[in-house]
């Protein structure tokens, strides 16, 4: 794959930058059920927590997860293996020390805005931009970013702080996230603006 920082030049449309008081950070569905498609992503994801927590910007996680019996709406008709409540699969990684000052968004679908209360909790922070990262790529986080978009939040998506089933399905959902939806951004350049903004 070529270097992620000329991807993102050939891919960005807008060259804005996050507003420091006004930025929050939505990491999507860093579950033991995702490990594989996690890993390659790992190190960056949990350097920028790491460097996020330092800054003290809000961070949120969302936890995709089913409760046994419900009815699991298309997503259940479209994959056979969902995430079930109170299992292994469904905890948030270790790794990310998720803990009481970080919420976690509970969602069952592929949008962390949907029928959740994300929007008017990140309104009441004061939130006017959203830093997207987590798993997978083309599925809960471009929905999302999309979803965000619409509702007149600015987005910014990591492109190395996000990751899938295959190089080009993440492509795919850079490339129209970038031409229409959001700001690509590396995991390292948000840090260095975290640092130089504070």
């Amino acid at each position: 794959m070529k270097n992620m920082e000329d991807l993102i030049r050939r891919y960005n449309t807008r060259d804005w930058k996050p507003d420091r008081d006004r930025t929050a950070v939505l990491l999507i569905d860093l579950q033991e059920y995702f490990r594989g498609i996690i890993d390659p992503i790992l190190d960056n994801i949990v350097r920028l927590v790491s460097a996020i927590r330092k800054a003290e910007i809000p961070i949120l996680f969302s936890r995709h997860s089913h409760a046994p019996g419900e009815d699991h709406g298309m997503l259940g008709r479209w994959w056979p293996d969902l995430i079930m409540e109170e299992s292994d699969e469904a905890r948030l990684i270790p790794e990310l020390k998720a803990g009481e000052n970080n919420p976690i968004i509970a969602k069952n679908t592929y949008s962390a805005f949907f029928e959740t209360g994300l929007e008017k909790r990140l309104r009441d922070m004061g939130v006017t931009d959203l830093v997207i990262g987590g798993v997978m790529t083309n599925l809960c986080c471009e929905t999302t970013a999309r979803d965000a978009f619409v509702r007149n939040f600015r987005v910014f998506f990591l492109a190395d702080g996000t990751s899938t089933v295959s190089q080009e399905f993440h492509l795919a959902a850079l490339k129209n996230l970038g031409y229409g939806f959001a700001v690509l951004l590396t995991c390292e350049r948000f840090t260095r603006w975290m640092a130089s903004s504070s």
